[in-house]
């Protein structure tokens, strides 16, 4: 019996209303309700009471000793209290605003209560209160609590799952292959299921978590490996002609020598262009590694061999940048360029889509406008996806389909965890640029706080007396751009007073694009020494000038965040600085800057970010494809995700996985999961 195919309302004690409210939450089916783990567990095992420590939540099991008295405080508060025999110790036991039980706390009676323990008073708070040998009685147990929301009461849900436990708990299909139950040596996922709602304590507990945990990550795994084994075996993507020595002389041509890890992640890239399955691979490096120029190379041989390159970037001030820098390094070869963004006018589009139609354009680059329906190839070879997780996973699938199974090289400049690697792009080809080009400066990062403002302009005004220029960023304080520019123009106007000699631009979101390319463009040419902007700089924008920023409220950023921002600074010969003006209110805060003063390596940063924020908020789950799991913690079970990811990799490769019958459950767990577009395995 399929359990994910009978209703909730099966379970006894579940009506049709009831059926309506567990559906907020997410529970339609047995299976559902099964699999609805609790996030933590309420202890009623009872204590010693000579081992407690004051302030603990407790249960004790004592003999009721002497009258209970009530104190009435107005119309519906009271405090009912009464003296009860604990071992050899008296305690007082009170409940607030239950005056209702004095009658039922009879003298020389038996009774469990729990609640927090005050050492001095010796008294314990009541918060749940049984007699021994009650119906549903908890004493001795560990009680699971689940989330609940509208009108679901924690202990409705507990009989409920208990019920369905009692009903279908035997029907509790196995999963995993034999073979992996065996070697992990996990229990029966029966078993698991078991005693996830109803421990017999904290091992049982923690061993049925991890046994489930696996199952889950391995479930994961297993649809990234089988996605990845597929597409490489299919051989419907392009097998470019690569021309080897055009590339070497257009490498050679840079202005610049490419350190070891560019030359070890173009020949990986080349490679997979050369290859007949599509290229899918996430290049990742720290801010300044020289992403960009990983991506001319690839996009040089690609044009070289034939077909055309598209660059998606997230904002309108990259795609600008990124024409200019590709311009100036395709020039000699008559590549042409094009750019596709929302601020084109109705003609100039017109133009640059004909353009892209016919073939005339090489390279398009653009922003999310290159993923609309009137934007065709002629024959587009290789996508180039910049910061990816900027972009949606649909986005980036639409934007594949405008070619026959092109190549897709994704990059970010946000390093990314082991654990999120594993996770999160699992199905992709990761290469990494290790070091930063010869010549860069470790940039120096100092926290300072709001009342140093006036070093903070002397700094300013000694750095822009050498030539040089300076950020001074604002944060989004809430989630209003409106919010957001107002905070930028107070800070303008107050720097433009402090600083009248020099010239003080301004930059943020709701600006035209005209506007912004202004002010980028003076910015660039020095006609502007200070930049106050919001965060729309903090990709990719390259101004080898600048060697300050200074970030207001900076315990309000994410550390991934911050050290885009510190990317913008640093990128020239000069030494660079990065001021942190922050008064954090919470250990978070202080441990951000701590952080960004101690290190200026991107993957510690990016490490510490997940140890801080979690998964979720760092790359935004829906974004980076990252599922929300039911009980599987990225930051604390590293070592149930490798051995899943181990497992499940090993188990694609081989042949039989596809046609033995014991593999089956798993095949038909692919198939609903759509791995394949609706494709089915035999």
């Amino acid at each position: 019996m399929d359990l994910h195919e009978v209703s909730v309302k099966e379970v006894l004690g579940v009506g049709a209303q009831k059926a309506k409210d567990l559906q907020e939450l997410g529970i339609r089916s047995v299976a559902d309700l099964l699999e609805y783990y609790p996030f933590r567990y309420e202890d009623y095992r009872i204590r010693d009471l000579s081992l407690v420590k004051d302030g603990e939540k407790i249960t004790l099991q004592g003999t009721i000793y002497g009258e209970p008295s009530v104190q009435m405080f107005g119309r519906n508060k009271s405090r009912l209290a009464c003296k009860v025999m604990v071992d050899r110790f008296f305690v007082t036991a009170v409940w607030f605003n239950r005056h209702f039980l004095k009658d039922k706390l009879q003298p020389r009676q038996e009774i469990v209560l729990t609640g927090k323990w005050d050492q001095r008073r010796k008294q314990l708070t009541v918060s749940d209160s049984e007699f021994p040998g009650a119906k549903d009685a908890q004493s001795g147990t560990l009680q699971p609590v689940y989330s609940i929301g509208g009108t679901i009461a924690q202990k409705w849900l507990r009989r409920v799952i208990r019920q369905a436990l009692e009903q279908y708990g035997m029907l509790v299909e196995e999963i995993l292959p034999e073979e992996l139950v065996r070697k992990r040596e996990w229990m029966a996922r029966r078993k698991a299921v078991w005693l996830m709602h109803r421990p017999q304590d904290a091992r049982d507990g923690q061993e049925a978590r991890n046994r489930l945990v696996y199952e889950e990550l391995f479930l994961f795994q297993l649809k990234l490996h089988a996605f990845r084994f597929l597409t490489r075996s299919r051989a419907d993507g392009l097998a470019q002609q690569i021309d080897s020595e055009a590339v070497r002389a257009f490498a050679r041509s840079l202005p610049f020598q490419l350190t070891p890890s560019q030359k070890q992640v173009i020949a990986e890239i080349l490679h997979d262009l050369r290859r007949p399955a599509s290229m899918n691979r996430l290049l990742q490096g720290d801010v300044g590694s020289g992403k960009t120029v990983v991506a001319a190379v690839a996009l040089f041989a690609s044009v070289k061999a034939g077909y055309q390159g598209a660059l998606m970037v997230p904002t309108e001030i990259l795609a600008e940048q990124h024409l200019r820098s590709l311009e100036a390094l395709f020039a000699p070869y008559g590549i042409q360029l094009a750019l596709l963004t929302g601020g084109l006018g109705d003609r100039q589009r017109r133009d640059v889509l004909a353009s892209v139609q016919m073939g005339l354009v090489d390279i398009v680059i653009g922003t999310h406008a290159l993923i609309q329906e009137d934007v065709i190839f002629r024959s587009l070879g290789l996508i180039v996806v910049d910061e990816q997780h900027r972009f949606g996973v649909n986005q980036r699938a639409i934007l594949r389909r405008k070619g026959m199974h092109p190549d897709v090289l994704t990059m970010t400049a946000t390093p990314i965890p082991r654990t999120l690697a594993i996770t999160a792009f699992g199905d992709m080809d990761i290469s990494t640029l290790k070091e930063l080009p010869k010549g860069r400066k470790p940039i120096k990062t100092y926290w300072i706080k709001h009342q140093m403002m006036d070093r903070v302009i002397g700094f300013f005004r000694k750095e822009i007396a050498s030539g040089r220029q300076a950020y001074v960023i604002c944060p989004l304080i809430e989630e209003s751009d409106k919010l957001d520019v107002q905070n930028a123009i107070d800070v303008h106007l107050q720097l433009s007073q402090a600083l009248p000699e020099l010239r003080i631009g301004l930059l943020h979101g709701r600006m035209s694009a005209a506007e912004k390319d202004r002010v980028m463009s003076d910015f660039l040419a020095n006609r502007v020494q200070v930049l106050v902007s919001t965060t729309v700089i903090e990709v990719g924008v390259n101004v080898p000038n600048s060697t300050v920023m200074l970030i207001y409220d900076a315990d309000r950023f994410g550390l991934s965040q911050l050290h885009q921002l510190r990317g913008r600074v640093g990128r020239g010969e000069h030494q660079s600085y990065c001021l942190l003006m922050a008064d954090p209110k919470t250990e978070t805060g202080v441990e951000r800057m701590k952080v960004m003063t101690e290190t200026n390596d991107g993957f510690e940063i990016a490490r510490r970010d997940l140890e801080l924020r979690g998964p979720g908020d760092l790359f935004g789950i829906k974004q980076s494809g990252l599922p929300d799991f039911r009980l599987a913690d990225m930051t604390h079970d590293f070592h149930i995700l490798e051995m899943a990811r181990d497992d499940a990799a090993e188990l694609v490769a081989r042949q039989d996985f596809w046609t033995a019958r014991q593999y089956l459950p798993l095949r038909q767990y692919l198939q609903r999961e759509q791995i394949f577009n609706g494709e089915r395995l035999d």
